[in-house]
């Protein structure tokens, strides 16, 4: 299914997702309007971690009902490893998703195309972020953000799920060796999600994939919302690395 967003703020610094609101869940995922917010160029150092949040971040995103001062992140690597957040937020290590079942404890996840994907069971309240581009794609960061939610009680059939702003199939071309990683993850499967454009690429629909992985790991797919905005085709509103960006958006949410 697609999911619109509503824009907060005169320009819109950050989106939230009516499919998340209407269940209670305090989240929103920024613009590049949204101030504070730590760039590529500002790594996060798993020896003398520092949160890439500043004042203005904590503001801003206050009115989306976000406590920053017991946010989690994470030093994102492109894999499929999972963190639990600490009780009190704060450094969770070197992994792509977080989990937690702590109220008020918000998780981040920072992108400038790749997806982010939240995990909401409003049962049994319990939430889970991800970031998940190809190479997560690849190594299962999709499936194992869904079992992770489940190891703290949730079910995947109960789960409303959103797909932040991410790079589309209008704009995300991939190589050879991408392809064959897909080939060797999917098998033939992974043609059904591409196009062709020049010799030895493919435009990559990454959006599909994770719906369809999703919905193999029990989502319903009338639970999965994507508003289907690209970053590379809005760079007046969105940061897309591929585009040159060196600014983050980043996804917060955190349990009512």
């Amino acid at each position: 299914m697609t999911s619109r967003l509503v824009p907060h703020g005169a320009p819109a610094a950050y989106f939230t997702f009516p499919w998340l609101s209407d269940v209670g869940l305090a989240h929103a995922t920024t613009t590049r309007h949204c101030p504070g917010i730590a760039s590529f160029a500002e790594p996060i150092a798993p020896e003398a971690p520092r949160a890439p949040f500043r004042s203005e971040a904590a503001a801003v995103l206050g009115g989306a009902g976000l406590e920053l001062s017991r946010v989690c992140y994470a030093r994102q690597v492109h894999g499929a490893a999972t963190a639990r957040a600490p009780a009190g937020g704060g450094f969770a290590g070197s992994v792509d998703i977080l989990v937690t079942a702590e109220h008020g404890v918000p998780l981040s996840i920072f992108t400038a195309d790749c997806l982010a994907i939240v995990l909401y069971d409003p049962a049994a309240r319990v939430l889970g972020l991800a970031h998940v581009g190809w190479r997560g794609t690849v190594r299962g960061a999709t499936q194992a953000a869904v079992r992770a939610v489940g190891e703290l009680g949730g079910r995947a059939a109960s789960l409303r799920v959103a797909i932040a702003p991410s790079i589309g199939p209008c704009c995300y071309e991939v190589d050879e060796p991408v392809i064959a990683e897909l080939a060797r993850a999917f098998g033939e499967r992974w043609t059904t999600w591409v196009r062709p454009s020049r010799a030895g690429h493919v435009m990559l629909d990454l959006w599909a994939v994770n719906e369809a992985l999703l919905e193999d790991a029990g989502v319903p797919p009338t639970s999965i919302g994507n508003p289907r905005l690209c970053t590379a085709c809005h760079p007046e509103l969105l940061y897309s690395y591929r585009k040159g960006n060196r600014g983050r958006l980043v996804t917060v949410a955190a349990l009512p």
